[in-house]
């Protein structure tokens, strides 16, 4: 039995002073306390820890390296596609597995605890399968053994180049599969999958409107009757035009009339929806997968948080195309492009919650559901999914209840973050990863090896 102390605590009923934790050698909390005497491992400020919702990990290895413009005035997303499709045709799977243990890594050094990998590089660069079709799934796999951080695994079907059903690129032969080969990588991947410890969740993705056919999006549901499906949808106004064009409505608009969309699926970005749009997909009960930081970086469009809450909506936070992984940073920019939209302040807060909280009470709930991970609140019987902060930092100096995280979110950074605890595995201690010596040492003669891929 691991015991874990805290000054502070946050726990279902609200805050909590001089909290015990017990923690059972299966992962999971088997009792909580408060008005304890120190005992076991003493930490400051102890929160639940979120989930990471959408990562592509190799593109990590990309960060800092896309940040010139070409010879047109007009660098975006699409621009930007094409410069990660180079970068990739040079990545082995010996890279792909030293980069994800170093992104998760980063991952719970910055407080998360679950990394849902979004995982679409499948195949060699000409497109040609690996001996194992689940190659690189593996890689992933083996990358979470390495961090110790909890997995969703969610293998990506990616079948055509666009919504008109046109051939992959030469850039997108390897993530390529059709509807029966995904279902074989699927497969093979779950027989690796079933070697990860208990905590680890599976689940699919069908890449977007743009990737896959819409008579296979309308039966996915069915097709895949258990676990998460995450999906990338309404992230670019081009996307927009092109399913509008092609299939005679807005992305999120033929979602919400040809798909089974409910509490299970985690709809990623969804940043060019209307008003109308937005109330509907929240009161499916499918939690919003939102990327600030990338969304802002690739110019995406502002998801319309404000709307969404008021209506019920769910959301959860990730890093996406980790340019930078930074969980205070993630929420501190969501709250902020709300209120440089609209022109106040506070945009998030509800008349119960300050910001921080609502933010953070939001995606702790939308994270586990999206991932189907018993997890979340304090409580007996979830996973240990623990973060402690800093409470002797000056930043939080004298703040009380909810202001602890206002602080931490809009004042501190994830340098406050001093442990970190997956399914009770302690991972992160005085800030750093147990293992970060030999993570960074493999990552750092990867980046040497691709130092010329852009």
């Amino acid at each position: 039995m691991k015991r874990i102390w805290a000054h502070k605590a946050l726990l279902p009923h609200g805050w909590a002073e001089n909290v015990l934790v017990s923690v059972g050698h299966d992962g999971r909390i088997a009792d909580i306390a408060s008005s304890t005497p120190i005992q076991g491992h003493s930490c400051g400020i102890l929160l639940p820890a979120p989930v990471n919702v959408h990562s592509h990990s190799f593109q990590r290895a990309m960060a800092g390296l896309t940040e010139q413009r070409g010879p047109k005035a007009s660098d975006n997303f699409w621009t930007w596609r094409k410069l990660m499709f180079r970068f990739l045709e040079r990545l082995t799977p010996e890279h792909v597995e030293a980069i994800a243990a170093f992104v998760q890594m980063e991952m719970l050094e910055a407080g998360y605890t679950t990394n849902a990998e979004f995982h679409y590089l499948h195949h060699h660069p000409d497109g040609t399968p690996y001996d194992d079709i689940a190659e690189m799934a593996n890689r992933i796999a083996a990358a979470s053994l390495q961090s110790g951080i909890g997995l969703c695994l969610l293998p990506v079907h990616y079948e055509f180049g666009g919504c008109d059903g046109r051939p992959l690129s030469a850039g997108q032969k390897r993530f390529g599969n059709t509807f029966d080969q995904f279902q074989d990588l699927q497969n093979a991947a779950i027989t690796a999958f079933s070697e990860l410890p208990d905590d680890g969740t599976y689940g699919v993705a069908p890449h977007s409107l743009r990737a896959v056919g819409s008579d296979t999006l309308k039966a996915y549901g069915n097709a895949f009757p258990n676990g998460p499906i995450h999906m990338h949808l309404a992230e670019q106004r081009q996307e927009v035009d092109e399913v509008l064009s092609l299939w005679n409505a807005r992305p999120v608009e033929w979602a919400l009339e040809n798909m089974e969309l409910q509490d299970r699926w985690c709809l990623i970005h969804c940043t060019q929806m209307t008003a109308k749009e937005t109330q509907r997909l929240a009161a499916t009960g499918a939690v919003g997968g939102l990327c600030p930081i990338t969304e802002s970086s690739l110019g995406d469009g502002i998801f319309d948080g404000v709307r969404w809450l008021d209506a019920g909506g769910k959301i959860a936070i990730g890093s996406d195309s980790n340019i930078r992984i930074s969980l205070s940073e993630e929420l501190r920019t969501l709250e902020y492009s709300q209120r440089l939209r609209d022109g106040t302040r506070a945009a998030l807060a509800s008349p119960e919650l300050s910001t921080g909280r609502r933010i953070f009470d939001a995606i702790i709930d939308g994270g586990v559901q999206a991932t189907n991970r018993t997890s979340g609140a304090l409580r007996v019987g979830n996973w240990a999914d623990l973060l402690s902060l800093d409470h002797l930092s000056i930043n939080l100096a004298e703040r009380k209840g909810d202001a602890v995280l206002d602080a931490w979110i809009f004042a501190g950074d994830d340098r406050l973050v001093t442990d970190v605890w997956s399914a009770g595995r302690h991972l992160v201690h005085d800030g750093q990863h147990i293992r970060r010596d030999s993570i960074v040492g493999r990552y750092r003669k990867v980046i040497t090896e691709l130092k010329d891929a852009l």
